[in-house]
Protein backbone atom coordinates (compact mmCIF):
# COMPACT_ATOMS: atom_id res chain seq x y z
CA UNK A 1 0.00 0.00 0.00
CA UNK A 2 1.26 3.41 -0.96
CA UNK A 3 0.34 6.88 0.21
CA UNK A 4 -1.60 7.69 -2.97
CA UNK A 5 -3.70 4.54 -2.55
CA UNK A 6 -5.19 5.67 0.79
CA UNK A 7 -8.86 6.69 0.66
CA UNK A 8 -11.61 7.25 3.23
CA UNK A 9 -14.07 4.42 3.91
CA UNK A 10 -17.02 4.38 1.50
CA UNK A 11 -19.95 6.38 2.88
CA UNK A 12 -17.85 8.20 5.51
CA UNK A 13 -17.63 11.44 3.54
CA UNK A 14 -20.77 13.44 2.70
CA UNK A 15 -20.85 16.28 0.22
CA UNK A 16 -21.94 19.65 1.55
CA UNK A 17 -25.35 20.79 0.33
CA UNK A 18 -24.90 24.02 -1.67
CA UNK A 19 -28.05 26.04 -1.08
CA UNK A 20 -29.47 28.89 -3.15
CA UNK A 21 -28.07 27.73 -6.52
CA UNK A 22 -31.12 28.01 -8.79
CA UNK A 23 -34.64 26.62 -9.05
CA UNK A 24 -33.60 23.25 -10.44
CA UNK A 25 -31.46 22.45 -7.42
CA UNK A 26 -32.53 20.65 -4.28
CA UNK A 27 -32.35 23.79 -2.15
CA UNK A 28 -33.04 26.46 -4.77
CA UNK A 29 -34.99 29.75 -4.59
CA UNK A 30 -35.59 30.29 -0.85
CA UNK A 31 -32.87 27.80 0.11
CA UNK A 32 -34.87 26.14 2.88
CA UNK A 33 -35.53 29.39 4.77
CA UNK A 34 -39.23 29.71 3.98
CA UNK A 35 -40.52 33.07 2.77
CA UNK A 36 -39.97 36.60 4.02
CA UNK A 37 -39.11 37.79 7.51
CA UNK A 38 -35.83 38.55 9.26
CA UNK A 39 -34.83 34.87 9.49
CA UNK A 40 -35.12 34.49 5.72
CA UNK A 41 -33.11 37.62 4.96
CA UNK A 42 -30.14 37.60 7.31
CA UNK A 43 -28.64 36.44 10.57
CA UNK A 44 -30.30 37.33 13.87
CA UNK A 45 -28.12 37.30 16.98
CA UNK A 46 -28.89 34.27 19.20
CA UNK A 47 -29.13 36.75 22.09
CA UNK A 48 -31.96 38.73 20.46
CA UNK A 49 -35.23 38.19 22.33
CA UNK A 50 -37.69 39.87 19.99
CA UNK A 51 -37.72 43.28 21.64
CA UNK A 52 -38.07 41.90 25.18
CA UNK A 53 -35.56 43.34 27.67
CA UNK A 54 -32.44 41.20 27.16
CA UNK A 55 -31.28 38.84 29.90
CA UNK A 56 -28.01 40.73 30.47
CA UNK A 57 -30.09 43.82 31.33
CA UNK A 58 -32.62 41.94 33.48
CA UNK A 59 -30.00 40.39 35.75
CA UNK A 60 -28.57 42.48 38.61
CA UNK A 61 -24.99 43.69 38.45
CA UNK A 62 -22.61 42.11 40.91
CA UNK A 63 -20.34 44.60 42.69
CA UNK A 64 -16.59 44.22 42.96
CA UNK A 65 -14.11 41.88 41.32
CA UNK A 66 -13.42 38.22 42.09
CA UNK A 67 -9.99 37.09 40.88
CA UNK A 68 -10.22 33.74 39.07
CA UNK A 69 -6.90 32.42 40.45
CA UNK A 70 -7.46 33.30 44.13
CA UNK A 71 -5.95 30.84 46.63
CA UNK A 72 -8.58 29.66 49.12
CA UNK A 73 -6.81 28.70 52.37
CA UNK A 74 -8.05 26.24 54.97
CA UNK A 75 -7.47 28.03 58.27
CA UNK A 76 -6.51 26.75 61.71
CA UNK A 77 -5.96 28.88 64.82
CA UNK A 78 -3.35 28.64 67.58
CA UNK A 79 -5.88 27.69 70.27
CA UNK A 80 -6.55 24.52 68.23
CA UNK A 81 -2.83 23.73 67.99
CA UNK A 82 -2.45 24.01 71.77
CA UNK A 83 -4.13 20.57 72.12
CA UNK A 84 -1.05 18.79 70.68
CA UNK A 85 1.71 17.60 73.00
CA UNK A 86 4.97 19.55 73.31
CA UNK A 87 7.65 18.88 70.68
CA UNK A 88 5.18 17.44 68.15
CA UNK A 89 5.46 18.19 64.45
CA UNK A 90 2.12 19.54 63.24
CA UNK A 91 1.49 19.60 59.48
CA UNK A 92 -1.47 19.58 57.11
CA UNK A 93 -1.64 15.79 56.95
CA UNK A 94 -1.88 15.46 60.72
CA UNK A 95 -4.50 18.21 60.98
CA UNK A 96 -6.64 16.53 58.27
CA UNK A 97 -6.40 13.13 59.95
CA UNK A 98 -7.63 14.66 63.24
CA UNK A 99 -10.47 16.46 61.39
CA UNK A 100 -9.30 19.94 62.38
CA UNK A 101 -9.16 21.35 58.83
CA UNK A 102 -11.06 20.73 55.59
CA UNK A 103 -10.01 17.93 53.26
CA UNK A 104 -8.59 20.11 50.49
CA UNK A 105 -6.74 23.37 50.06
CA UNK A 106 -3.50 24.77 51.50
CA UNK A 107 -3.36 25.33 55.27
CA UNK A 108 -2.88 28.77 56.86
CA UNK A 109 -2.23 29.23 60.58
CA UNK A 110 -3.91 32.25 62.19
CA UNK A 111 -3.09 33.88 65.52
CA UNK A 112 -6.36 33.58 67.51
CA UNK A 113 -5.71 32.30 71.04
CA UNK A 114 -2.40 31.47 72.69
CA UNK A 115 0.05 28.60 72.43
CA UNK A 116 1.92 27.43 75.51
CA UNK A 117 3.95 24.53 74.07
CA UNK A 118 6.94 24.41 71.75
CA UNK A 119 5.68 22.90 68.49
CA UNK A 120 7.14 22.47 65.01
CA UNK A 121 4.35 23.79 62.80
CA UNK A 122 4.54 23.20 59.03
CA UNK A 123 1.99 24.98 56.83
CA UNK A 124 1.66 26.79 53.50
CA UNK A 125 1.13 30.19 55.16
CA UNK A 126 1.22 31.92 58.55
CA UNK A 127 -0.15 35.20 59.79
CA UNK A 128 2.43 37.50 61.40
CA UNK A 129 0.85 37.18 64.86
CA UNK A 130 0.72 33.38 64.62
CA UNK A 131 4.36 33.18 63.62
CA UNK A 132 5.48 35.47 66.46
CA UNK A 133 3.39 33.58 69.07
CA UNK A 134 4.74 30.17 67.94
CA UNK A 135 8.33 31.43 68.11
CA UNK A 136 7.69 33.11 71.49
CA UNK A 137 6.54 29.74 72.88
CA UNK A 138 9.85 28.18 71.74
CA UNK A 139 8.53 26.45 68.60
CA UNK A 140 9.23 26.93 64.91
CA UNK A 141 6.98 27.94 62.04
CA UNK A 142 8.08 26.40 58.74
CA UNK A 143 6.54 27.43 55.42
CA UNK A 144 6.10 24.34 53.24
Amino acid sequence: MRLHELAPAPGSKKEKIRVGRGRAGRRGKTAGRGTKGAKARGQISPRYEGGQVPIQMRLPKQPGFRPPNRVEYTVVNLDTLDDFEAGATVDGKLLRSKGLVRKKGPVKVLGRGNISKALVVKAEAFSDTAKSKIEAAGGTAEVV
